[in-house]
């Protein structure tokens, strides 16, 4: 992977820059979106932990942000919320040195849940990177999270086909030329604004393919009851395994399904394909 072409000087030089978190500001005002322009609630949080059914919240930034679709640019910035939130529990060590969040910064502290409502209620589409991960905890803390559509930049962006290698949300923002405080979450989501915005895409930039991805249908192949020695190639083929209902499933495209069902057909089932496919709802995308 290059990095992208204008950082790189005469001489082969590369000049990374920090990233000015105080770029996008919240006007806070009432702002009606026309049919070329629509309101993303950028999302990060940390967490005390990845097991989504027990580790807490412990801080939770959301910022929404007007594009225009056309263009792929950013219009404005129409409000945020930044909260720590106190987990009851102590924060492990391990934690604390990934997001430098430490038990005295989290006391006492609480999310207004009211307000964070408020805010993505104003959302057309709710983004996060590796949004299956912030989805399943906002999802259990906010009711109104599981009905609203959310995308992935992490997923929704073709990142290889721009020529990237990587999609972790610090590696993507060194190749564009910037880095900043990760594993902050007001700071993670400023900087994936200025990730899908960024000045060097001049008609293609990532947020008009984002958008675009948050609408098409997706689908579901589930090769139900597969025998236990095709785990290894449903692993491979990019399957994967739900412990609930234990069987293997990959998320796929529609011009994708007949592609799955041959394979499912001529690897996991002897000829005939015997699994199930569904379309996935927008509102049911990365729960």
């Amino acid at each position: 992977m290059a990095f992208i072409d204008s950082l790189i000087g005469v001489d082969g030089e590369i000049k990374l820059y920090k990233f000015d978190e105080k770029r996008f500001p919240a006007t806070i005002f009432n702002y009606d979106c026309d049919k070329d322009s629509t309101k993303i609630c950028f999302v990060d949080l940390e967490t005390t932990g990845l097991d989504k059914k027990e580790d807490k919240i412990i801080e939770l930034a959301v910022k929404i942000a007007v594009i225009d679709k056309r263009k792929g640019e950013l219009i404005n910035i129409l409000n945020e919320y930044q909260s720590f939130e106190d987990p009851k529990k102590p924060i492990e060590e391990k934690v604390t040195r990934i997001n430098g969040i430490t038990n005295e910064m989290v006391k006492d502290h609480s999310i207004d849940w009211e307000t964070v409502s408020g805010i993505l209620n104003e959302a057309d589409i709710i983004v996060a990177h590796n949004a299956v991960f912030d989805r399943t905890f906002m999802d259990r803390y906010l009711p109104l999270s599981r009905d609203k559509i959310w995308a992935c930049s992490y997923n929704d962006i073709d990142w290889a086909n721009r020529g990237f290698n990587g999609r972790g949300q610090e590696l993507l923002c060194i190749w564009h030329g910037f880095y900043f405080d990760s594993h902050r979450a007001m700071s993670d989501v400023d900087a994936l604004i200025h990730l899908v915005t960024h000045e060097s895409y001049v008609t293609d930039k990532p947020i008009k393919e984002l958008i675009g991805n948050a609408t098409r249908p997706i689908y579901k192949i589930s090769a139900n009851d597969s025998p236990y020695e095709t785990k290894d190639a449903l692993k491979a083929r990019g399957y994967r395994w739900n412990g609930d209902d234990k069987y293997w499933f990959k998320i796929i495209n529609f011009d994708e399904i007949e592609i799955e069902k041959k394979w499912n057909a001529d690897n996991v089932y002897n000829g005939t394909f015997l699994g199930d496919i569904i379309q996935v709802l927008n509102v049911d995308k990365y729960k």
